[in-house]
């Protein structure tokens, strides 16, 4: 009666969301900030003003909403993070041809992993990087050649480069990286693709990219094999809204608008493309929200070294820790009966680690006073 597909299926394992009690959740890199009022705003006039909408079929292929993403793209430099600042003084040129929209990024995975992926060569990946790329390689039956990552977390790009030269269909990886938090420079990534099959398609996962110094968005008119991916669930406050999207050269954007409209012609409905548009018309806002939790990114790492903690140089909104002495697990397990969750992966190599997301000044407070503890 179960197709053998579904009995192999090893599915993806999100961060727990317990109901005995109100946490303060750092275990899910969720943003702690609302999202814009304009998005609010947006979203009531939606509801009071055009109900109508909610009994209609949307947009199937997001085009304002595309045009939105492209020009919030072009005005920011690609990093909210950086901007007001001279980190990454580029020039954008993304057009509205260049983006894809989906329900979350995942959705967005799921349809580039489709469209490019074969199954006859394997996909090269990080060891150690989103826990959904295995997922999907089991669900679209494609193999998965996992490099593992250098002594200090970074990625091991000559042997990932080797490996994609000997046999592969593609290659995917996040930068900045979960969960270590670590971040490759646009140059490297440059030299990567300089090296890679320009036949196969290059994917960078740029989930936390706001909260770092610069994006491969640079790269896209260098290098037609690159796919860029991104969600509005960690910098723009979305997670509860699911959109995620993907920019890359047209004719790879109309592979994966071919590969949706077989599987979902409405993948992103009213309420988030309505949404969607507000929030890239508000960006100033996010960039202030991201400068916050940089803020309390930094000042959580400093409490952590001077009190004996390893960790590192995150670029993200989440720092990957540990205490010699104590197991990951421990941690995880000390800080919960403070009413706080951390993430905490029984996996080989980061098993002694904690993941801990970036919440507000005074979660951070919070979550301070509990680790003092330990």
């Amino acid at each position: 009666m179960i197709s053998q597909r579904a009995k192999n299926l090893d599915p993806y394992v999100p961060g727990e969301q317990p109901k005995d009690r109100e946490y303060i959740k750092l275990n899910a890199n969720e943003n702690p900030y609302a999202p814009s009022g304009k998005v609010l705003e947006a979203l009531s006039h939606l509801i009071t003003h055009k109900p109508l909408s909610l009994a209609l079929y949307p947009d199937p292929d997001s085009n304002e909403l595309r045009s939105a993403i492209a020009q919030s793209l072009n005005a920011s430099s690609g990093v909210l993070g950086t901007m007001g600042t001279i980190t990454q003084q580029i020039e954008l040129s993304i057009s509205p041809d260049m983006v894809f929209c989906g329900n979350g990024s995942d959705e967005v995975l799921s349809v580039l992993f489709y469209s490019f992926f074969n199954a006859d060569k394997p996909l090269i990946a990080p060891e150690h990087s989103y826990s959904f790329y295995p997922v999907y390689c089991g669900y679209y039956g494609i193999p998965l050649n996992k490099i593992p990552l250098n002594k200090d977390f970074t990625l091991d790009t000559e042997s990932m480069l080797k490996a994609s030269r000997e046999s592969c269909c593609g290659l995917i990886f996040a930068n900045p990286n979960a969960p270590t938090s670590l971040a490759l420079s646009v140059e490297n990534i440059r030299k990567m693709l300089e090296g890679f099959p320009s036949n196969k398609v290059f994917v960078v996962d740029e989930a936390y990219v706001d909260f770092s110094d610069e994006s491969a968005l640079c790269l896209l008119n260098e290098f037609k094999n690159l796919v860029i991916v991104r969600t509005f669930s960690k910098s723009f406050s979305f997670a509860g809204m699911r959109l995620g999207y993907a920019v890359a050269h047209p004719e790879l954007i109309e592979v994966m608008t071919r590969v949706k409209n077989s599987f979902n012609h409405f993948p992103v409905d009213i309420a988030a493309q309505t949404a969607g548009i507000a929030a890239c018309k508000d960006t100033l806002y996010y960039a202030e929200n991201a400068k916050k939790i940089i803020a309390q990114r930094e000042r959580l790492i400093d409490f952590l070294r001077k009190n004996g903690w390893m960790c590192y140089d995150s670029k993200t909104n989440f720092v990957l820790a540990k205490k010699d002495g104590i197991s990951g697990k421990e941690i995880y397990e000390k800080v919960k009966t403070d009413g706080i969750l951390l993430r905490h992966f029984n996996t080989p190599v980061i098993t002694e680690y904690v993941r801990i997301s970036i919440g507000t000044e005074q979660q951070i407070d919070k979550l301070i006073k509990s680790l003092e503890k330990i």
